[in-house]
């Protein structure tokens, strides 16, 4: 009844193209043993790098909407007019819209990052931005960091509590964000690494190594940890999202897998966290108890912990405060690294041990393709992150959405773009009923023969959500492309298209 969890999606699209990762014989790290590397001045800082046009950059995005290492940094930049500039950041938000006008005149050229949302995404959907960005997984942004694919010339990475020697810590100080997960892949292999942090003082919980930083700049602020509260992270109180939430617990309790010892997944919507703790509800009814929940982390995945319900939290990056607060003080709340998370050739990485992973969707199609990289107008408003990294990695992954939002469908003939691969998606819950992967005929049987859930083909819900809002009109676009949508492998999944208007260039 279970995916194996090796399965590779390999396109028969024409225009794609099949990259295999090469071994994994990553580079020697550095060893930076100077000791005078603390300074209180950005620019000079930034000034004395000779960064040249055509430099390549990066960011993490640990502080999420409440980021300004970016903003600050940037701007310093674009001052000394560096043209060109590469910008690998592992997701942007709303907050880093000043980025638009550094596309327009040419400041950077080319994103690369596993997100984007806001006005920069909308920027590269009107073609703004000069080369076609690409928008990646997790995991592979840290494979292609590691393995030098991409070569970042200086990584700026904010940290909330730094020594003077760059030993750096996520979950101390006042703009405490929690896991760097994302950061350590940057801090380990960039040319040149520029810690910028507002509390200096040793770490008791070291995730950035001094070994690895160049320099330590002492900035009045990185940014405000409420943004790290952006979108939705508190449990839906919508009756149709909790019967979702509950249909989708008697799913998984149906594979077999909901048992002493196993690991979980969610995001953090509103579904999924209803979903999280109707998990809590079922581990106190059943007296099992997890061996792990992984992820973006909130206070009620938190909350599992804390009654023991599973015995660690892997975390590579806090949704909310109380995440982090509980990373500062609960020992079995461990943050990982982005490649132990979900390297594609890191054989140990976390996402090959999830059992079940429960994710969202923008749209899904007939064939099980899922899309949370564009909208239904074909804009960018997302990318893969972590989603097509744990699909393929857990044991059995579950799509939760309403059938219809704001009369639209999540099923679709096509997706607009795929992000995740049908191969790795098992199933998909709905108000309307729940469509599982045809290839798990032993599991559909068993569901209709012993449970009342409302099993359907994928073509039966489309059906009925067509019903509901008509077909809606084609989207139309340019010939150009802006953007890839890569897989965790390297594989090219689809092209992103400007979206055509008179009002944009």
């Amino acid at each position: 009844m279970i995916k194996n969890s090796l399965n590779r999606f390999v396109p028969s699209h024409p225009f794609l193209g099949v990259h295999p990762l090469p071994p994994q014989t990553f580079p020697i790290l550095k060893n930076n043993t100077q000791t005078n590397k603390l300074r209180d001045n950005l620019t000079d800082v930034i000034k004395e790098l000779h960064l040249k046009d055509g430099a390549v950059i990066s960011f993490h995005h640990h502080l999420r909407n409440g980021d300004d290492v970016l903003n600050r940094v940037m701007k310093e930049i674009a001052q000394l007019g560096i043209k060109n500039i590469t910008l690998v950041a592992s997701s942007l938000f709303e907050v880093h819209h000043p980025l638009v006008n550094y596309l327009k005149d040419k400041t950077v050229t080319k994103i690369i990052t596993a997100y984007v949302s806001g006005p920069v995404a909308q920027a590269i959907s009107e073609g703004w931005c000069e080369e076609v960005c690409v928008i990646h997984s997790h995991g592979y942004r840290a494979h292609m960091i590691a393995s030098k694919e991409i070569e970042i010339d200086v990584a700026f990475i904010g940290v909330p509590t730094s020594s003077p020697l760059g030993d750096g810590s996520g979950s101390e100080g006042p703009s405490a964000c929690g896991s760097l997960g994302y950061a350590v892949v940057d801090a380990m292999y960039a040319k040149k690494v520029i810690v910028l942090s507002d509390h200096i003082s040793e770490p008791q919980h070291i995730q950035i190594k001094k070994e690895w930083v160049d320099v330590v700049v002492k900035v009045d602020r990185i940014g405000d940890p409420q943004g790290i509260v952006s979108g939705t992270t508190t449990i839906t109180k919508d009756p149709v999202g909790l019967n979702i939430a509950r249909m989708t617990l008697q799913l998984m309790e149906n594979t077999g897998l909901m048992k002493e010892g196993f690991s979980f997944q969610t995001g953090a919507g509103g579904i999924s966290l209803a979903l999280a703790k109707e998990v809590y509800d079922w581990c106190e009814h059943h007296h099992i108890q997890g061996s792990f929940i992984s992820g973006g982390i909130t206070g009620y995945q938190v909350d599992l912990l804390n009654a023991h319900h599973f015995k660690e939290i892997k975390d590579v990056q806090c949704f909310d405060l109380k995440a982090v607060e509980s990373m500062h003080h609960n020992p079995n709340h461990h943050a990982i690294s982005a490649d132990d998370y979900a390297g594609p050739t890191n054989e140990h990485n976390v996402v090959n041990q999830l059992d079940i992973v429960v994710l969202g969707a923008t749209e899904i199609d007939l064939d099980y393709n899922v899309n949370v990289t564009t909208g239904s107008d074909g804009m960018l408003m997302g990318g893969s992150g972590g989603h097509c990294d744990t699909a393929a990695g857990a044991k059995f992954t579950i799509i939760v959405s309403k059938l219809v939002s704001s009369r639209l469908s999540v099923v679709v003939d096509k997706v607009i773009t795929v992000t995740t691969p049908h191969e790795s998606i098992d199933a998909l819950v709905t108000d309307r009923g729940i469509a599982i992967h045809p290839r798990h005929q032993a599991l559909i049987q068993h569901l209709k023969e012993n449970t009342k859930l409302p099993i359907k083909t994928m073509q039966e819900l489309y059906d009925i959500a067509i019903q509901l809002t008509g077909k809606p009109e084609p989207i139309h676009f340019d010939d150009r492309i802006v953007a890839l949508s890569m897989y965790r492998d390297g594989t090219l999944l689809d092209v992103i298209r400007k979206v055509a208007s008179e009002d944009f260039k």
